[in-house]
């Protein structure tokens, strides 16, 4: 009985062409189903695999008791229209195809870059309505300049090549890519943003939006830019403050901007960044050119093809390819060691250029090899479009020139089982390490020469301070003077009277205000703000 395959949204017939050549998948195209929720669920009863692009939203309602659903492939990046946790928890996979759109959504950036420097639209309106006026429409050249990517995954390091080739200078920031390896790339990497804005004469965002990226490109960040400084986004909308933008724009303090995506879209017709006369805007074709629509749909056909009749997975965004009875057993290291990553990632440290797990006790004795895939995935999945699982999160490290090495000592030392997360940036060496209590109960034990005893869940305050009277007391009181309750409180120190850590479990995500209180407080030294998830939430590829 052949595999039977649903393509729901219009893919390029070379896709197509794949999926009927296949003598063992019966191909049923329906792009009706798309906008008949109801409908849809019915017909992927009787489907094996889907194939969709962004028109069709596979929610929890339309996933929820399909028994013979195994696959579901997106021809392009984002999966924002899919419940990958409700699909993995039906067990059904979820696979992308990340690279079909890198050159088009490049391509597209250079071209806005290009027409914005050069004053290529308004050029085409003057002349087509009669005007032969050059003056007014002196534009400046890309050579010599300096370019900065923010993001320096697979588009952002496209567009850094091709920018080279115009004879521009490029700088980047990644925080999960080595200064080694973006020099390999011939860029030039940053620790900090506050680095970069200064510096740039060109600005394109290449990175995913997420709450840390959110309004990346602020206020505050375009104050700190050359006001003769361009910005290009064909990444996501959201990633501009698009007020903050349209007063610089009308203030003078940026020359012009190139816009393909939107917080809203499509952008009502009056919006002031669409009509504004310094940007240059199109309607998020980042994607759309005919390669890349070609491109995206033989991805999709193969990956569905592959794992259907060959058992092959390959981009799966949810399902790793492990025994399910290990898994299991693995749940709390795991949990564990994903939390550890994503604490490291948020410490704000510069980027990072190596990683070494410890492994001390009973985890010594698991299968190391996966909990580090855990701590990688929690390490980078913030900071990727690409979504970061067990399968993918060492292969990415790697790519990016990420080192992630390990280390066991079967020995428990002071506790039954300890993980130690060791990571270096171009400043220093940061150390934190967790435990279990229990076999549930997730503990953060040291904070760099620290020993601690604090919970790994939901917001946490970490600040590192002078041991002073006083100093809690004033915390509490800012933090309930704010609306904001203390759940717990950890603090470590080395002796008395010197610096030592505090970890604060918050009830709720202080706003900057509260921390800013906090930040001036005499005896504080430094803050950091983590989030990580509430206790018990586990990454869609541990919670099928």
């Amino acid at each position: 009985m052949p595999y039977r395959v649903l393509v729901t949204d219009k893919l390029a017939e070379e896709g197509l062409a794949l999926l009927r050549a296949e003598k063992d998948v019966e191909l049923i195209i329906d792009t009706k189903l798309a906008k008949d929720p109801k409908a849809l669920r019915e017909a992927l009863k009787e489907a094996d695999g889907i194939a969709i692009r962004s028109g069709t939203q596979l929610t929890a309602e339309i996933l929820a008791d399909q028994p013979r659903l195994k696959a579901i492939v997106r021809a392009g990046v984002g999966v924002d229209n899919i419940d990958v946790p409700a699909a993995t928890r039906q067990g059904i996979v979820v696979m992308n195809t990340p690279g079909g759109n890198t050159v088009s959504t490049a391509e597209h950036t250079l071209a806005l870059m290009l027409s914005l420097a050069r004053n290529v639209p308004k050029a085409n309106e003057s002349l087509k309505a009669g005007k032969w006026d050059r003056n007014s429409l002196t534009g400046t050249q890309l050579e010599g300049k300096t370019l900065g990517v923010v993001g320096l995954g697979r588009v952002g390091l496209a567009v850094a090549k091709r920018a080279l080739g115009f004879d521009m200078t490029v700088i980047g920031y990644d925080p999960l890519m080595s200064p080694e390896k973006a020099l390999e790339h011939g860029v030039e990497s940053v620790s900090r943003l506050e680095d970069l804005w200064p510096r740039c004469d060109f600005i394109t965002l290449h990175t995913p939006l997420t709450p840390e990226t959110r309004h990346v490109v602020s206020a505050a960040a375009i104050a700190s830019m050359k006001p003769t400084a361009r910005i290009i986004n064909c990444a996501r909308g959201g990633l501009i403050d698009e007020a903050a933008l349209i007063e610089a724009l009308n203030a003078g303090k940026a020359a012009g901007a190139a816009i393909d995506v939107y917080e809203a879209e499509p952008p009502a017709v009056d919006d002031p960044l669409v009509i504004h006369p310094k940007t240059v805007v199109t309607p998020h074709l980042g994607a759309s050119t005919e390669e890349a629509q070609v491109s995206v749909a033989v991805e999709a056909a193969k990956l569905l093809c592959d794992y259907l009749i060959r058992g092959q997975v390959k981009f799966s965004v949810n399902t790793p390819t492990l025994d399910r009875a290990e898994l299991a057993d693995l749940k709390s290291y795991l949990d564990l060691a994903w939390r550890l990553g994503m604490l490291h990632t948020q410490m704000d440290r510069g980027a990072i250029t190596k990683a070494r797990l410890i492994y001390r006790g009973e985890v010594a004795l698991k299968n190391t090899k996966l909990i580090t895939a855990a701590f990688a995935a929690g390490l980078m999945e913030s900071a990727l479009e690409q979504s970061v699982n067990l399968v993918n999160a060492l292969p990415l490290a790697r790519e990016r020139g990420l080192i992630i090495e390990e280390q066991t000592a079967e020995a428990p030392g002071d506790f039954g089982t300890l993980i130690q997360a060791e990571v270096t940036t171009e400043r220093k060496t940061y150390v934190a390490a967790g435990t279990l209590f229990g076999k549930q109960f997730l503990r953060l034990v040291r904070l760099g020469s620290y020993h601690l005893d604090a919970h790994m869940d939901g917001s946490m305050l970490i600040f590192t301070h002078h041991d002073r009277p006083g100093l809690i007391g004033f915390i509490g009181k800012t933090f309930g003077d704010h609306g904001v309750n203390i759940a717990q409180m950890n603090v470590g120190r080395e002796q008395q009277g010197g610096e030592a850590i505090g970890v604060v479990n918050l009830d709720s995500v202080p706003d900057e205000a509260a921390l800013d209180a906090v930040r001036k407080h005499k005896d504080v030294i430094s803050i950091s703000l983590i989030k990580l998830p509430a206790p018990g939430e586990l990454p869609s590829w541990l919670s099928a």
